[in-house]
């Protein structure tokens, strides 16, 4: 919604000859993978395997877990694995069902261009009115409506970013004033939101999306980095939470505490998958708006 950092040079046991000033040559001792920290990893994962189709995050107790999908065989697995293997137990390697896919299709909900999205959290400033949604959506079109025929105008964005982030923002227009600070249930009543927070290991969300509804699951991890085929978006919140095309954009919601815009992920509501959000809290501090 949709992409990057230092990099940490792994020491190899190389000889370092001194030929004709040493008699013998000097060796650098190999690296202790239980001596790099978790940055130091994921520096290398992305100077080294950022491969369309992987992702990884740290775990509570400072493990690497490195997942990869359907699409990562052959040479680009042989790469992967190369890569991970150095660290140890330091990294686990994990394989995801599916394709690792940013979330948007043609149906019903928020429509731009060819494309449908969903939309995230209603948000203002002051007395001007926006909606959130995934930066990849908000890079397809610049007008969205509210129906397939688009007839209906919503508004028009304003900002997006992605890759590296995924949140856009769209201000409405001022002929749609039917904008309320919910969330939808699809079950014919909503959800009021009035905060926003971050996202913490182990807690219980909700989804929303206009292809699936409302699905429930947990965060796995935070600072996710995911490698979709259009570039890299790092700091994402990793949930087991099922999400299916267009339902990119849709809210990631606690109770009352807005928490996340749905970027992509691997998997369906059938026989469930791994989906990443955007932190909201940082779209909203981009844009200097607020839930309500």
């Amino acid at each position: 919604m949709s992409p990057f950092r230092r990099t940490t040079a792994l020491l190899a046991a190389a000889g370092l000859a001194a030929a004709g000033l040493l008699a013998s040559q000097a060796s650098a001792a190999p690296v202790n993978p239980a001596t790099l920290s978790a940055s130091a990893i994921t520096s290398t994962l992305s100077k080294d395997a950022t491969i369309p189709g992987t992702a990884w995050q740290t775990d509570p107790n400072g493990r690497i877990i490195v997942s990869y999908d359907d699409t990562v065989t052959g040479a680009k697995l042989s790469k992967l694995t190369g890569v991970t293997k150095q660290f140890g137990d330091r990294v686990t390697l994990e394989k995801m069902s599916g394709k690792l896919t940013k979330y948007i299709a043609g149906g019903d909900a928020i429509y731009g261009g060819q494309y449908r999205c969903s939309l995230g959290f209603n948000v203002r400033s002051g007395s001007t009115y926006y909606f959130l949604t995934a930066g990849h959506c908000g890079n397809i079109a610049s007008s969205w409506y509210s129906n397939s025929s688009k007839t209906t105008l919503l508004g028009t964005t304003s900002g997006s970013s992605f890759p590296g982030n995924d949140y856009a923002i769209v201000k409405y227009s001022t002929s749609y004033t039917n904008h309320p600070g919910t969330v939808d249930l699809y079950n014919g009543t909503s959800q009021d939101i009035t905060s926003a927070g971050n996202a913490s290991v182990g807690q219980a969300v909700k989804r929303s999306g206009s292809t699936t509804g409302v699905h429930s699951g947990t965060v796995q991890a935070v600072n996710a980095t995911v490698n979709y085929a259009e570039g890299t978006v790092t700091g994402l919140i990793r949930t087991n939470v099922c999400a299916e095309g267009g339902d990119s954009g849709g809210a990631l919601f606690a109770g009352s505490v807005a928490l996340g815009l749905t970027s992509g992920g691997s998997g369906n509501c059938s026989s469930g998958g791994t989906t990443y959000f955007q932190p909201v809290t940082e779209a909203l501090s981009r844009y200097g708006v607020s839930v309500y």
